[in-house]
């Protein structure tokens, strides 16, 4: 079977099976990207979150939450008011953790070009920690991911360690991190209609060019970004993304057993 039947055979059986996530359908936040993806013949999501606030209750190591042990006491991708924290807490009897989690979209490609275009789209949209990877069977995975995650402990051993004052604070960040994480994912929208229409428009009246196949490569943080995603990106954009404390991006490509 050819690469390219073999990915259509994979995106149909991914498209066809029941979604088993807490939720069972697509965010309304990320729900017209998603559909915007799968319409196209080189791309299919295989999972997707348009962002939360969520509340666990468990055993911490450090920062890192094993969410299959913890017992989530809250869960939104709306706004959160400190109200509905206080009543959670109240079922907390380990220690409980306030999260607030960005976008996290897995997309199939077809080929390593897809891809690359696709990267380029998500890391000019904001979603600058996102990667590349190629597994052993051909199948070519981007993450579409940020770093504006927020993570804070609560309560330790069921008792409550920060103040109310405190809480409101946190939730008036986590929402504003949420307001972000929905601008970026309209700019991730926008960006990859212009990509898409470049695509087709380069299709239409094709150059000849030589590409070189490399096993790596690296974004660099000065690049055109009106080359990248059209001119979806306004100067304000620009710069606010120039702002981010993120130190740049780069992406190795590795295999990995699917």
């Amino acid at each position: 079977m050819d690469r390219g039947a073999e990915f259509r055979r994979w995106k149909a059986q991914c498209l066809s099976k029941a979604d088993l996530s807490r939720k069972g359908s697509v965010d309304e936040d990320v729900a017209e990207l998603v559909q915007l993806l799968n319409g196209q013949e080189q791309f299919f999501t295989t999972s997707s979150c348009a962002g939360r606030i969520l509340l666990l209750d468990g055993n911490i190591n450090g920062f890192e939450v094993q969410k299959q042990n913890c017992c989530w006491l809250l869960v939104t991708h709306k706004p959160c008011v400190k109200d509905d924290v206080i009543v959670a807490l109240k079922k907390a009897n380990g220690d409980a953790i306030l999260k607030f989690e960005p976008l996290i979209l897995h997309v199939q490609c077809r080929e390593l070009q897809d891809a690359q275009i696709l990267h380029s789209v998500a890391i000019d949209s904001g979603f600058r920690n996102s990667g590349i990877t190629v597994g052993k069977r051909g199948k070519t995975m981007l993450a579409v991911r940020s770093t504006h995650g927020l993570e804070v402990p609560l309560s330790h051993k069921g008792k409550l360690m920060v103040t109310e004052e405190y809480i409101d604070f946190l939730l008036e960040t986590a929402n504003q991190k949420m307001e972000e994480n929905k601008k970026r994912i309209e700019r991730f929208y926008n960006c990859l209609q212009h990509a898409l229409e470049r695509e087709r428009i380069t299709d239409l009246h094709p150059k000849k060019k030589i590409i070189k196949k490399n096993t790596s490569y690296s974004h660099k943080k000065k690049r055109n970004r009106e080359k990248a995603c059209g001119k979806c990106v306004t100067e304000d954009n620009d710069k606010e993304l120039e702002n981010d404390d993120d130190p740049g991006i780069n992406v190795t490509i590795f295999p990995e057993d699917y």
